[in-house]
């Protein structure tokens, strides 16, 4: 759906913000991963899909909050779960700045310092 819905998923935005907001509530880590991976693809699936879900930053980014520490630190051996993108701490950094434009980043940082 997302790569051929084009036009099409600009408007949708508004009703996936609940069940978005939902799933990352449940703050289980195999549930959030997947949806982290949906907004990224979402986000690269159509022009102004970034600005659209600029408004409901508010009720996606405290849970990001929550798990933005949520990293793998093993020193020298191999963690496989890199390779995978099942790292929590690792993909949320991931959709803030690469696939959800910078300046996403910028508003993240905002938040955290103001609540």
């Amino acid at each position: 759906m997302l790569e051929h819905g084009g036009s099409k998923i600009l408007p949708v935005i508004p009703q996936l913000i609940i069940p978005f907001k939902t799933a990352l509530n449940t703050r289980d880590a195999g549930i959030i991963v997947v949806v982290l991976k949906v907004l990224q693809q979402l986000v690269v699936s159509g022009d102004m899909i970034g600005e659209a879900l600029v408004p409901y930053y508010r009720q996606l980014l405290p849970v990001f909050n929550i798990f933005k520490n949520h990293k793998i630190n093993v020193g020298d051996k191999i963690v496989y779960n890199q390779r995978k993108r099942l790292v929590l701490g690792d993909l949320i950094q991931e959709t803030l700045v690469r696939r959800m434009y910078i300046y996403l980043h910028y508003i993240y940082i905002w938040y955290i310092y103001k609540f």
